[in-house]
């Protein structure tokens, strides 16, 4: 079966609620619907007015979770060619569920007396039927009250004013120049709802680029959108309608791209992450002990995958990474401390792999691990699909860094105000460590994973410490550097079970700019490479001298904002900030294609296009606007080291702007900066110098 089409869609969402409907409003076929916790509450809405179904003429979202719906009745009213009987809908969606406002306006010169019938109804469906295509033989039942599945899920509609009946039915007399209005409110009530998280982000921009406004405006309202807390913690749901629930990968970098917001989404996902670090190996879910997993669905609505499942190479060492990015931009030092047993977790399960981070498909779950996680995601140039296990290029950069921030954070709360060790905050006993095998000197091969039983090493007293990270990252570049650059002069997308190299000229590349795993040299070669794969609208996944490449494939020729944004960031750190520049103005111009909600992907050769099946909003293609501030101001925090470093991209690719709300260490920092790329900082957090 194939996947429903979104590109039409309009969405609104209120995490973990989403409304799916085409321009009309209607609820009719797949996608379409109301759905919480991956679940369709509703799956068919339709209003007739008099029997007439209404002929739509405009929809238009506010904000992330509303939108409204225009349409006319031509056959009442007056004569003539004009329109004088309009329903507006004003759609909502709120964590259990949504409302939906009708708004019956008589601008004839005649009293209407009139049935307004709502048909509404649920089948219950998991989300995963409908991203396959299988919900044909579902049954629907009607919504007038209150429904509940077999498996216990409960849908109820309330309205008011109450119907006259039967169903959703309302008898209306409306006066010339009058207007009724009915409020229908769904609810799923079988599900706890939403822990409130009253922070709303300051962060807004003013530019002679009115583009990176909304862009920025957009982003921030969509990443407000997508959170939900586990506990008392907030993190940023992957997107809707597909993943509107914790990743590992994407909830990270959502949140790691969205610093400038503030810490606390960060701090929130960090935690979510470590109360659920792998403890065991469990080869049905890929759990290995201190590995981050890759995302966890509902019981009552996980396909495919495990409930709790462990997929993912990469997430790993992002958040360690993510710790260390919040502690610089202010995340509270206490809290800082508490996951400090899970970093070192984090960092033995990295070094518990022979040679290479690598990772083995195991048939039960995701072909690959990396965040190109389709099954022809990896690919050598002349279009063979590399065979495993492999060892991705940017999980070693990824590794790399995480080495490095595990040192620094280690360095930090040494002492007599270090938590106990050992012992982890969020799993079993952490003083086993695994054996490093990945040390000076080990192949160069790719392992398969962290090897079982790797983490019980009996007399093991002391724990590694900074020294020993750093050595271990030193290590990995001087390995990476032998193993992975071809002939052509850039790195490997991979390399395979063979240890050859997977040669395709790919985006990954760009993610290794600014971890500090390249030399100058080196980053200069990453940095042409990535110039020759972008497009007007972003960086390709691949480039067009590929075989396997198609500009509407979802990992083999696509723009993905988020994978432009990390290589944006990667150039600016680098220095490379003239294609720094062309890749801000890139991300623009796919904002104003995309009416400024950046899908998951799309298309970017001559025109940015829709990628048909994309998730829109994206949480990490929302913070896409919040890092786009981050590359133009050259912005680096270390609020533990008391400094604010600004250093503009000179001349701004979008004119004089102006950033307030920019959260760092728990204030705020308002900053200009002229069309030449001087700043001027108006405010500032206290105690912090700006340089």
């Amino acid at each position: 079966m194939r996947q429903p089409y979104l590109h039409e869609h309009v969405t609104c969402v209120a995490a973990p609620a989403t409304w799916l409907s085409g321009p009309s409003g209607d609820l009719a076929t797949d996608p379409d619907g109301l759905y919480v916790e991956d679940r369709r509450a509703v799956s068919r809405l339709a209003v007739t007015v008099a029997g007439h179904v209404p002929v739509p003429i405009g929809a238009r979202r506010d904000g992330a979770a509303a939108a409204e719906f225009t349409a006319v009745i031509r056959e009442l009213g007056d004569p003539g060619p004009d329109p004088t009987v309009t329903l507006t809908r004003r759609r909502e969606a709120g964590p259990r569920g949504g409302t939906e406002t009708l708004v019956l306006a008589n601008a004839s010169h005649v009293t209407l007396t009139v049935a307004v019938v709502v048909r509404a109804a649920t089948d219950f469906a998991r989300m995963g039927a409908v991203k396959d295509g299988r919900t044909a033989s579902l049954s629907t039942v009607e919504l007038g009250d209150s429904v509940t599945s077999p498996d216990g899920m409960t849908v109820a509609v309330d309205s008011a004013p109450a119907p006259d009946g039967p169903g959703l039915r309302w008898d209306v007399t409306l006066p010339p120049r009058q207007q009724w209005t009915a409020r229908l409110t769904f609810t799923r009530s079988d599900v706890d709802g939403a822990a409130g998280f009253d922070f709303r982000s300051a962060l807004e921009v003013v530019a002679d680029d009115r583009r990176l406004d909304a862009l920025v405006r957009t982003g921030v309202e969509d990443l407000e959108a997508l959170r939900r807390t586990d506990g008392p913690d907030v993190y940023y749901t992957a997107g809707s309608p597909w993943y509107l629930t914790l990743f590992g990968r994407d909830s990270l970098w959502a949140a790691r791209l969205a610093l400038p917001m503030g810490t606390e989404v960060a701090a929130g996902t960090l935690r979510a992450l470590a109360r659920r670090q792998g403890e065991r190996h469990d080869p049905d879910t890929d759990e290995e002990p201190g590995k981050i997993l890759h995302e966890v669905r509902p019981p009552d609505a996980s396909y495919h995958l495990p409930p709790v499942y462990y997929g993912t190479v990469d997430a790993t060492a992002l958040w360690v990474s993510t710790l260390a990015d919040a502690w610089r931009w202010g995340m509270p030092a206490a809290e800082v401390r508490e996951l400090l047993p899970n970093v070192e977790r984090a960092l033995d399960w990295l070094a518990g792999h022979e040679g290479f981070i690598a990772y083995r498909a195991n048939g039960k779950g995701l072909t690959n691990h990396g965040w190109k996680d389709s099954g022809d995601g990896v690919q050598h140039a002349d279009g063979r699909i590399a065979e495993g296990p492999l060892a991705l290029s940017e999980v070693q950069a990824y590794a790399y860094r995480a080495a490095l921030d595990g040192a620094a954070l280690l360095d930090a709360f040494a002492g007599p105000d270090a938590p106990a060790r050992p012992g982890a905050s969020a799993g079993p006993d952490a003083s086993a460590r695994p054996d490093a095998s990945a040390r000076p000197g080990a192949s160069a091969r790719p392992g398969a994973s962290a090897r079982p039983g790797a983490s019980a090493r009996p007399g093991a007293s002391a724990r590694p410490g900074a020294a020993h990270w750093r050595a271990w990252a030193a290590d990995l570049a001087e390995r990476f550097r032998k193993a992975f650059w071809c002939p052509g002069g850039y790195p490997a997308i991979a390399l395979d079970g063979t240890g050859a190299q997977v040669d395709s000229v790919a985006s990954n590349m760009g993610h290794l700019l600014g971890t500090g795993l390249l030399n100058p040299d080196e980053s200069r070669a990453v940095a042409d490479h990535v110039a020759a794969l972008t497009s007007p609208y972003g960086v390709r996944t691949v480039s067009p001298d590929s075989a396997g490449y198609n500009v509407l494939s979802y990992h083999l020729g696509s723009v993905w904002p988020h994978d432009t944004a990390i290589a944006l960031l990667g150039l600016v750190r680098d220095g490379h900030r003239t294609l720094a520049a062309e890749l801000v103005r890139a991300l623009l111009a796919a904002g104003e294609r995309f009416g400024f909600r950046l899908p998951e992907l799309y298309g970017g050769d001559a025109a940015a296009t829709a990628y048909p099946a994309s998730c829109r909003p994206q949480a990490w293609s929302a913070s896409t606007g919040p890092a786009l501030l981050v590359a133009l101001l050259g912005l680096d925090a270390d609020v533990p080291a008391g400094r604010i470093t600004l250093r503009p991209l000179a001349p701004s690719p979008v004119g004089a702007y102006r950033v307030r709300g920019l959260r760092i260490g728990g204030a705020d920092l308002d900053v200009s900066v002229t069309a030449d790329g001087v700043p001027t900082v108006h405010s500032g957090p206290p105690g912090l110098m700006a340089g």
